[in-house]
């Protein structure tokens, strides 16, 4: 057991020192508060639950939605020698079964569940056996309905706390409003829950905005001015691969990645991006979560996301190693024109819901009150193909049914690796006689997984090739060997669409949706768009700042953004700058007030008040305490 977080820190991830907020959320975990935490894409979040985790007994429930992005993380733990698992969608019963066996012994330090899992009897047969003592929550803004990614099945989140007396929640995410904020405290029922929200802005990332009638033009501009690794999100799959070659064309070493890709394609992309053999990635947001390469200097947009959520964590996906990082914006007034559409596109008539959602049934050949708690393998561009239907309804259509807790769709269900010993003992004995290089991979296999012998199991390789103490690429070498020699059977993971029907299948017109729910939520995602539009089109204020005020965090200018470069470029008029010092000492009264208060009074741009209260306080005509602003008594 570790004496502090910093040798956690140390020992295991060999970073020297926590970075901004981290250290302090680590500290409210430990002492077993409720916590709700909102650093930026970056901020290090995982260390937050992993460092507290490792200092005390027991284990670590971490919930999160995404499927790769877990798999991603118990890899990274078993490469420092932590034992990690996962429970995921596409694991059959006796694969999950035995993985809670494992942990309630005592097996892993932490385990990866999506929210859907919550909810399984099983799951809950052993929660009590498990010796749970810290559940973190990731994408927790998930949890809220007023949020941009609502999910609900988040809301079974709270219920795992009647299970479990004493038990903490540390709750992360990247972005929230103030209402999503009281939404998660709420939902996830946290008591008297300490909150952290790091600034917003990022004094080496610089923000601009380019309106321009060739795309691609800018582009190679912005690549040749600014040298290093670099992502482009594009809007569309198709998008991705024509402007990657047409950037190849212009020599700029470049490629494409999106969720149509198959798992080899992505996983080489990948790897060529992340060791800098590739200096641009051009892909649609499928590409980003969960990458930690800290060296990106430029993430540029050739479209405009739907909201300032999502925005701000893809452009945040650049600068993460502190050094000067460009997120630019490219867009022309055809962008303008989809975004005025794109309310009615996402939320589309009742009626229009439930023409897909007929069509979506007999596809999966589902009879009227049939169904529940069934995965059905799911070919989107087959579906909308034989149906003639556009892929944006129908992936718009599929998020609406699972937001009104009809079905969960994943678009990609990793299914693990799978093996079975098909050969007899005295055939294996032999193996293990001949073939001493072979021998460590069997024994290890037989010592992990309790079954082997008789039936078929999941088995992770990364697990594996720790306890045989070489490589995975050398363990699926020796799988194979094994299966060519007749001694296995090994089938390697896959990664499929699937649908889970969460109710029996309804008729078409007794369709259930809560208009009133999705009536509100629609009119919520079109504020989100006047906010996206508001960003695009403003020149004068700091857009760090723009993007603070958002998230209701306000800050002082960035002074890096294209708007604030333009501002300091216009010197303040001396008539101006006395008019502006008058109003501010003006407001300020004895007892002093605090910055926030006195910066929405202001009636002027919020980076001519700074640069006028700046200078106040260096003349030590006013002080700055704390965020309280005071008159020096002459």
């Amino acid at each position: 057991m570790f004496s502090s977080p910093i040798s956690v820190l140390r020992t295991y991830w060999g970073h020297q020192h926590f970075r901004g907020l981290q250290e302090d959320i680590i500290n409210a975990v430990l002492a077993g508060k409720d916590t709700l935490a909102l650093l930026p894409t970056g901020g290090g979040k995982t260390i937050c639950y992993q460092v507290p985790a490792m200092m005390q007994e027991g284990l670590c429930l971490v919930i999160t939605p995404l499927i790769a992005l877990m798999k991603d993380q118990v890899d990274a733990l078993i490469d420092k020698g932590i034992n990690a698992a996962m429970l995921s969608n596409s694991m059959n019963y006796a694969a999950i079964q035995q993985t809670l066996i494992d942990t309630a012994s005592g097996e892993y330090k932490f385990l990866y569940v999506s929210p859907e899992r919550l909810k399984s009897n099983l799951f809950r047969e052993y929660i009590n056996a498990l010796n749970i003592k810290l559940i973190a929550v990731d994408e927790a803004h998930c949890i809220s309905q007023w949020g941009y990614d609502f999910r609900p099945s988040y809301i079974a989140i709270a219920d795992i706390r009647e299970l479990i007396d004493n038990v903490p929640i540390l709750a992360v995410t990247a972005s929230a409003t103030k209402v999503v904020q009281e939404d998660i405290i709420n939902k996830l029922k946290l008591k008297d829950a300490a909150i952290f929200l790091q600034s917003f802005i990022r004094p080496n990332l610089s923000y601009s905005v380019f309106n321009v009638p060739d795309k691609i033009i800018k582009v190679l501009e912005i690549l040749n001015k600014v040298p290093g690794s670099a992502i482009i999100y594009c809007r569309s799959r198709a998008e991705t691969k024509s402007i990657a070659q047409l950037l190849k064309l212009k020599n700029v070493s470049a490629d494409y990645y999106h969720a149509g890709l198959n798992n080899d394609e992505r996983s080489a992309k990948q790897q060529n991006w992340m060791s800098n053999d590739l200096r641009v990635m051009v892909a649609t947001n499928a590409f980003g979560m969960g990458i930690d390469k800290a060296d990106v200097r430029t993430v540029i947009h050739l479209y405009v996301p739907d909201c300032i959520e999502s925005y701000y964590q893809e452009a945040g996906r650049a600068g993460r190693d502190e050094k000067k990082a460009y997120a630019v914006m490219v867009y022309n007034d055809k962008d303008i024109v989809l975004l005025n559409q794109l309310s009615d596109k996402r939320y589309p008539s009742i009626a229009t819901i439930k023409e897909v959602y007929q069509s979506l049934v007999n596809y999966l050949q589902i009879a009227a009150g049939c169904g529940e708690g069934l995965y059905f393998d799911f070919n989107l561009e087959f579906f909308v193909t034989h149906f003639k239907l556009e892929t944006s309804l129908v992936v718009n259509v599929l998020k609406i049914l699972e937001q009104e807790g009809h079905l969960v769709v994943s678009e990609k269900t990793l299914t693990p690796s799978r093996i079975q010993f098909i050969a007899d003992k005295e055939s294996i004995d032999n193996i293990v006689d001949n073939y001493p290089e072979l021998d460590n991979v069997i024994k290890a296999l037989m010592r992990k997984y309790s079954g082997i012998l008789e039936n078929s199991v999941f088995v992770f390789e990364k697990q594996v090739a720790f306890l045989c103490n070489i490589s995975s690429d050398e363990l699926i070498k020796s799988f194979n060997r094994l299966e060519s020699m007749g001694i296995i059977e090994y089938l390697p993971q896959t990664n499929t669409p699937k649908i889970l029907f969460l109710l029996n299948r309804a008729s078409a017109a007794h369709l259930y949706i809560n208009t009133e729910n999705y009536f509100d939520r629609k009119k919520r995602f079109e504020i989100r768009l006047t906010k996206m539009k508001d960003y695009l089109l403003q020149t004068n204020e700091c857009r760090s700042m723009f993007i603070a005020d958002y998230f209701e965090a306000s800050d002082k200018p960035c002074g890096v953004c294209d708007n604030c470069l333009q501002q300091k470029r216009k010197p303040i008029e001396m008539n101006e700058f006395e008019e502006m010092k008058e109003a501010i000492l003006h407001r300020i009264p004895n007892e002093g007030i605090e910055i926030q208060v006195i910066l929405q009074l202001n009636k002027y741009s919020k980076e001519k008040f700074w640069q006028v209260l700046e200078f106040l306080i260096e003349q030590e005509i006013v002080t700055s305490l704390n965020g309280i602003l005071k008159k020096v008594k002459s």
